[in-house]
């Protein structure tokens, strides 16, 4: 017998074969089980301790395991899934995270048995694309000019999230946000800038009915000179520049002779009207050139009266809460928007505020793409129902791996089921049996009562691009963990030899003189 060849240094630690396998299944469903219980409108929330000891109260798939610190290499990719599908179509972080989890959960027994997992992820891809084309069968066009369907479809996106007791009014500034800032990209097609042109001010106080949808801006500022610069004006001329704008004093001359320079500029500008806010964002600058139409200009030496935005009907600076706000507002046909959030508590505000990013992110996907399809678990169920039937026609052994694939798909209406507190084997044979041959698509669960109800009815609908979005990220990760055979962990950074632990500089007082004490 030869003595063992050690490879691989002791440091690290590696495991392959089927106890990856087995060992990321197993994280997979442990991510998956955390966000169970947030599916649906009967869902729980969750309540986060973080690092600084603050408290975040949710029920939003992405925000929950956005804090959490996992330490397991798959449950990681798992959290990488929600944040993918929170930036692509900002729905559906939930439900991504439980399908991949229940895909993982059921090639588990295929492994067993030795199943290669390449057949399995080729199983699953041909499934997926099947599945995609259900989902186009199924899917109905809808007119995004009718506000009732828009109100019904964001309304059942956000009647799961914490604030569906507040009913239409989250749906109704998301819906006014979106249509706002929509632009023409040609060819009929609307393209939507949520992160850039709609920003959502929370302000403590007043109660959640206060808010609103202003049709212009609202920046977190006061007139630079509040005694001398007015506070209202009605259709204000609005200039933008990017630049500082101090009178420059000469190097020789000592500080004593002049005023401050920034009362130069303040003086002047009061003396002939001109309202000024400095230090403004970019981001916020953006906002008021879309606004208002102006352009933002870099030196004041080019400014041409083109630059000038008039489309804004009135600058205010009002007092909220206790901080000043600089409205302009009123402006025709505005390109970007603010939505004023009032609350009592701040967790609240948050939570308000990520449930209208959803529901904002639902009636853009509706606005790309006019197609629905049913939700409360319609959809998958008829996915099921459809590839089960699918399965029998499919030649070798790549047969089980689809059928359980068809059957991973009803982990969504099952959880619902579940968070509502029905008995599940029940309502989920009486499902499948209304199912079985892949009619009836629009039978699913109404996620107040658990019944089981027509979906067109009840109007609880899902956007299509967030469903396909839903299926393919589920999919392809669980194929990508799937194909995962060794994990070597253990690797260090190599440190420069001869580089201990460095010092702690110590600051010495010609350090601390040379730092120049700049004025606010």
């Amino acid at each position: 017998m030869h003595a063992p060849v050690l490879v691989l240094k002791d440091s690290l630690k590696r495991e392959s074969g089927t106890k990856v396998h087995h060992a990321n299944i197993q994280a997979s469903k442990a991510v998956a089980d955390i966000i169970r219980t947030t599916l649906g409108p009967r869902s729980m929330l969750k309540m986060l301790l973080d690092a600084a000891g603050g408290i975040v109260v949710t029920n939003d798939g992405n925000a929950i395991l956005r804090e959490l610190d996992l330490a397991h290499p798959a449950a990681k990719s798992m959290i990488e899934l929600s944040r993918t599908q929170d930036e692509e179509v900002g729905d559906g972080t939930t439900s991504v995270i439980i399908l991949a989890g229940e895909m993982l959960h059921v090639a588990e027994a295929f492994i067993d048995k030795n199943y290669h997992p390449t057949v399995i992820c080729r199983a699953y891809n041909k499934a997926l694309e099947d599945a995609v084309a259900v989902l186009d069968k199924i899917a109905m066009p809808i007119d995004t000019q009718d506000r009732s369907t828009m109100l019904g479809l964001v309304k059942s996106c956000i009647g799961t999230k914490f604030t569906g007791q507040f009913g239409d009014l989250i749906a109704d500034l998301a819906i006014d946000a979106t249509t706002t800032v929509g632009v023409d990209i040609g060819n009929g097609l609307r393209d939507v800038d949520i992160k850039n042109y709609i920003k959502v001010e929370k302000v403590p106080g007043g109660q959640l009915e206060d808010s609103k949808v202003l049709n212009g801006v609202m920046i977190n500022k006061d007139v630079v000179a509040p005694g001398k610069m007015k506070r209202k004006i009605l259709n204000p001329r609005i200039i933008l520049l990017d630049s500082p704008l101090e009178y420059k004093k000469g190097e020789n001359q000592t500080n004593a002779e002049l005023l401050k320079e920034e009362d130069w500029t303040c003086h002047y500008l009061s003396k002939h009207g001109v309202s000024a806010i400095r230090r403004l964002r970019k981001t916020d600058n953006n906002r008021i050139a879309k606004a208002c139409g102006a352009v933002i200009v870099n030196r004041p030496d080019e400014l041409q009266e083109s630059d000038v935005g008039t489309g804004a009907g009135l600058f205010e600076v009002k007092k909220i809460g206790d901080e000043f706000f600089a409205f302009i507002v009123e402006c025709k046909d505005p390109k970007a928007c603010t939505v004023l959030l009032r609350g009592a508590s701040k967790d609240l505000l948050n939570e308000v505020e990520r449930n209208l990013q959803d529901a904002m992110s639902v009636a853009r996907n509706i606005i790309k793409n006019p197609k629905l399809v049913p939700g409360g678990g319609g959809t998958e169920l008829t996915v099921s129902a459809t590839l089960k039937q699918k399965s029998s026609s499919i030649e070798g052994i790549e047969k089980w791996p689809y059928e359980a694939a068809a059957i991973a798909f009803e982990a969504i209406p099952r959880t619902l089921a579940q968070n509502c507190g029905v008995n599940v084997i029940r309502t989920m044979t009486a499902l499948q049996g209304k199912h079985a041959n892949g009619e009836n698509a629009w039978i699913g669960i109404d996620g107040n009562t658990g019944a089981i109800a027509d979906m067109k009815e009840s109007k609880i609908w899902d956007a299509y691009n967030v469903k396909a979005q839903t299926f393919k990220t589920a999919i392809e990760a669980a194929c990508m963990l799937l194909r995962i055979d060794d994990i070597v962990s253990g690797i260090k950074k190599k440190q420069a030899p001869g580089a201990g632990p460095s010092k702690p500089k110590v600051e010495t007082e010609a350090d601390a003189d040379s730092e120049q004490i700049l004025p606010d």
